[in-house]
């Protein structure tokens, strides 16, 4: 016969471990992998544009480790976020660029900035945290 005298404490802490919110990866390893599964195909997995795909479009991809020399030095993480969620289009860019916010991007993390939190899908923060880390 087994002893369940430990049986229903240690199915409650289960329990409870399975309601814990795992905290999301943002870093900038975790983006370099989004950015390999969804982008290099286009923009070179150096992120320099002459990715295999992207060498033959109409408009080849931009350069992405030069977006904080074209912006003064800053790196512009929310036009990022914006281009890569779909909700910043300029006429420049070419029809293949994938407006990724039409999907489900996914848990949100809150960014906080000037007192306000902003919810930014969290695959979406890990590939601009990437994008930032490859700047020239």
């Amino acid at each position: 016969m087994t002893n369940l005298k430990w049986g229903a404490p240690l199915l409650a802490v289960g329990l409870v471990a399975g309601c814990v919110e795992q905290e999301l990866d943002v870093s900038a390893e975790a983006g370099a992998v989004l950015f390999a599964d969804n982008c290099a195909g286009c923009h070179g997995a150096d992120a320099k544009g002459a990715g295999e795909f992207g060498v033959q479009l109409f408009n080849i991809p931009p350069d992405l480790t030069r977006l904080s020399e074209q912006y003064g030095g800053v790196f512009p993480r929310d036009y990022v976020l914006g281009v890569i969620d779909g909700f910043h289009r300029d006429p420049a860019f070419s029809t293949a660029m994938p407006e990724f916010g039409a999907g489900d991007m996914g848990p949100t993390v809150i960014v906080e900035e000037n007192g306000l939190g902003t919810p930014i899908p969290a695959r979406l923060l890990a590939l601009s945290q990437w994008l930032e880390s490859v700047q020239e």
